[in-house]
């Protein structure tokens, strides 16, 4: 959103070559970005839709136009969610909008969108039609069983084979039996494939990736060659976890963290301080990344350049004893890369360029880095992938692209545009694949309460749409949050998991979106349209008081409670009005 226009930069796959000689046949005349609007079929929004029901490509087919001309929503960086109904009381919003938190560089500052519904005059509209559907009769025309084959089924082990074959320039999944889930992984997280991505146990984010509401995820970091090698330039596992643990240290803020058992010999570095080199248990007050990456540029609460995530939005798998867990089906498959360096005072300006584009109703924009991704101008590219009509994964397009760039760009609560990172279990005892059974209601940090007890009371619902009517049922009586009810959670996976029942429905409701290729007018599967969401923004609707907007901080207090020196005070801590 950082850039009041998009650059089109459209890298169509080389033809390949022809076994046999043919006649030459006649040129048709081609179209460029250029193309008037008048000449196309179909509004260009139309003919994508269009494309991707007659195409089964994993590259999916432009329209002619400027990538800009082509979208349906200018303001698609602006999530369905933000449309919630708040009544003057229910604050799901303070998760995502926050000022600065001191030493930080994010000084987006937008915590006041908590309490006021500030759209440009085109983003007063909800785009997000599909939420406003009613697919009761979609989802009872589905049976039972063959939605759980389909939940079952892998889509991802042909991707990268199919991107190779189209000459696709961006990038190409590299972690084999990613679909497998935890299989993929060893005891402290990394692939086994030799990938070198590491999977990393964290706490989903309230409340979009609560499984409860209709996906299970997992997360996996990488870090460059230089970060997984000792000096001599030889790869070492030592060296690649003790870096690992670094960052965590510099993401959270944090002076110590606990590690595998490390050799510091092989890491050529006194870890755990104690003046010698042995075997660490854990590295404090770490004043540089070691080995091969020695050198680098360590900023507080920055990622190095080169940083890779990867972020699998799945479906609910069922098993038959009744239990949720991440099947091998994705929905989506995320990717951002940090590819370049931005300072602290650079992003400060990129921060504050894109405070006043907002300020005067400038419409988002993003350099279109071809089939790399966009580019938030914050130094990361971000990309995808998501299901075509039959369920293979494909890449996704412009627009679909755009549609993760807000929460990824022009928000305050995250670390370097990153959310999962910072909600990793401290330490060791946080590598490894994501598993909710057993996780602990750990409180944000700075609060005293559970965090997700904290939101449900906040946000009045199960969610940011407060349409979670199993939620409402465990947790909530006469509309107020039941802490006898609450008590009953044994865990997280007790708190956000749905029944067998929701979850096959939610799985359902979102097949029925793929079929229809309509990702652009919104991917939240729901089965009726939920009633607490504007279908249009009024200037009349009613806003939050200041009583009713937090302070909220990412990282979490994962102490143990009895240890815990947490400050004694109340969930519903109202925000500062002073920033």
């Amino acid at each position: 959103m950082l850039l009041s226009v998009a650059c089109a930069a459209h890298e169509a796959p080389p033809a390949l070559p022809r076994t046999t000689p043919t006649p030459p046949q006649p040129t048709p005349p081609t179209k460029s970005y250029a193309t008037p609007l008048s000449e196309l079929a179909a509004p260009p929004h139309e003919l994508v839709v269009q494309y991707l029901l007659e195409d089964d490509g994993v590259v999916p087919k432009r329209p002619p136009v400027h990538p800009v001309r082509a979208l349906y929503n200018r303001e698609a960086i602006v999530p369905p969610m933000c449309y919630t109904r708040t009544e003057g009381r229910h604050n799901p919003c303070y998760v995502c909008h926050q000022d600065q938190i001191p030493g930080r560089p994010n000084t987006m500052n937008d915590a006041d969108l908590q309490s006021a519904y500030s759209f440009s005059d085109l983003g007063r509209t909800n785009h997000h039609k599909n939420l406003f559907v009613d697919r009761t009769r979609a989802v009872a025309a589905i049976p039972d069983d063959e939605i759980d084959a389909w939940v079952q089924t892998d889509n991802y082990s042909e991707l990268a084979l199919r991107l190779k074959a189209a000459g696709f320039r961006g990038y190409v999944p590299d972690l084999v039996g990613l679909a497998d889930g935890p299989a993929a992984f060893d005891e402290h997280g990394l692939a086994k494939d030799g990938s070198s991505w590491v999977a990393f146990n964290y706490k989903p984010l309230p409340s979009t990736f609560w499984p409860t509401n209709g996906a299970t995820d997992d997360v996996m970091i990488r870090l460059p060659a230089p970060f997984r090698s000792r000096a001599s330039g030889e790869p070492s596992r030592d060296v690649y976890l003790a870096n690992l643990a670094i960052l965590e240290a510099n993401i959270k803020g944090m002076t110590e963290l606990t590690v595998p058992d490390l050799d510091e010999r092989a890491v050529e570095a006194d870890l755990d301080g104690d003046g010698r080199w042995g075997v660490a248990r854990r590295v404090v007050r770490p004043e540089s990344y070691v080995g091969a990456a020695r050198a680098q540029i360590k900023l507080p609460y920055l990622y190095p350049v080169g940083t890779e995530f990867l972020h699998s939005v799945r479906y609910l798998g069922v098993r038959p004893s009744g239990e949720i867990y991440v099947p091998p089906r994705m929905k989506e498959l995320r990717y951002m890369q940090k590819r370049f360096f931005k300072s602290v005072s650079q992003l400060a300006e990129e921060y504050r360029r894109e405070g006043y584009a907002k300020d005067a109703g400038e419409l988002p924009g993003y350099v279109d880095r071809g089939q790399h991704g966009l580019d938030n101008d914050l130094g990361w590219v971000i990309s995808g992938f998501i299901e075509n009509q039959q369920g293979r994964l494909r890449a996704q397009g412009f627009e679909e692209t755009m549609f993760c760039m807000g929460c990824h760009t022009s928000i305050g609560s995250t670390i370097d545009s990153v959310f999962s990172f910072a909600r990793k279990i401290d330490g060791a005892a946080g590598l490894g694949y994501i598993n909710l059974h057993g996780m602990p209601d750990a409180p944000s940090a700075g609060e005293s309460a559970g965090e997700i007890a904290t939101y449900l009371e906040r946000a009045g619902g199960g969610g940011e749409f407060r349409s979670n009517p199993e939620m409402e049922a465990r947790y909530f009586t006469g509309g107020a949050l039941d802490p006898v009810k609450l008590a009953r959670a044994r865990d997280v996976y007790d708190l956000i998991t749905p029944s067998p029942e929701r979850a096959r429905l939610l799985n359902k409701a979102y097949l029925s979106i793929v079929r229809e290729q309509s990702y652009l007018y919104g991917r939240d599967a729901s089965v009726t349209p939920p009633i607490n969401v504007y279908a249009s923004v009024e200037a009349e609707a009613p806003t939050l008081p200041a009583a009713r907007t937090f302070r909220f901080d990412l990282r979490l207090d994962w102490t143990p409670e009895e240890d815990s020196p947490r400050p004694a005070r109340p969930a519903a801590t109202a925000r500062r009005s002073s920033p």
